[in-house]
């Protein structure tokens, strides 16, 4: 974690498409959540168009399901017609801009930004690789022949701590 402590005006912001949302982006959420409030943009079901061809999930429904994780603030959309976030990031100007682990130097356009106004980047949050892509999910989907349902597993787990 960062040397600066977490105070009661400190925001995260965190990007992507979430669509489909899956356990990759809830645990970069939920260790963004540990630097301050979480604030999610979520690009436009253009981005993800130009980006994969297609939207797997309306902005809306993002939206509502985004919303419902613990940590998260508020969901922001984006003028991302330049592939980047950084009109949020100007327009919002959060404490910190969390990157999950695949995200780097290299491949962050929003970094000389977020260094031009003192916004402080974390790296690897949620863990230093990626453990789901939404492309893959999606295509798994398409691809696998479907099979004959098995027998619902039954899985009880502890209530959320919202």
């Amino acid at each position: 974690m960062s040397d600066k402590r977490k105070t009661p005006y400190d925001t995260v912001m965190v990007s992507g498409g979430f669509d489909p949302v899956h356990i990759g982006h809830i645990r970069l959420i939920r260790e963004a959540a540990q630097y301050g409030d979480v604030i999610v943009v979520a690009n436009s079901d253009e981005w993800l168009y130009r980006k994969k061809g297609f939207n797997f999930m309306e902005f809306r429904h993002r939206v509502e399901i985004l919303e419902s994780i613990k940590g998260v603030i508020r969901v922001e959309s984006v003028n991302d017609s330049d592939g980047s976030v950084c009109e949020a990031i100007r327009r919002i100007k959060p404490t910190y801009f969390a990157n999950g682990g695949d995200r780097n130097t290299k491949n962050t356009p929003e970094r000389e930004l977020c260094e031009e106004l003192g916004i402080e980047m974390l790296w690897a949050i949620g863990g230093d690789d990626k453990v789901a892509a939404s492309d893959a999910l999606v295509e798994r989907v398409r691809t696998t022949p479907r099979r004959r349902a098995s027998a619902p597993v039954r899985y009880m787990s502890k209530h959320s701590e919202r």
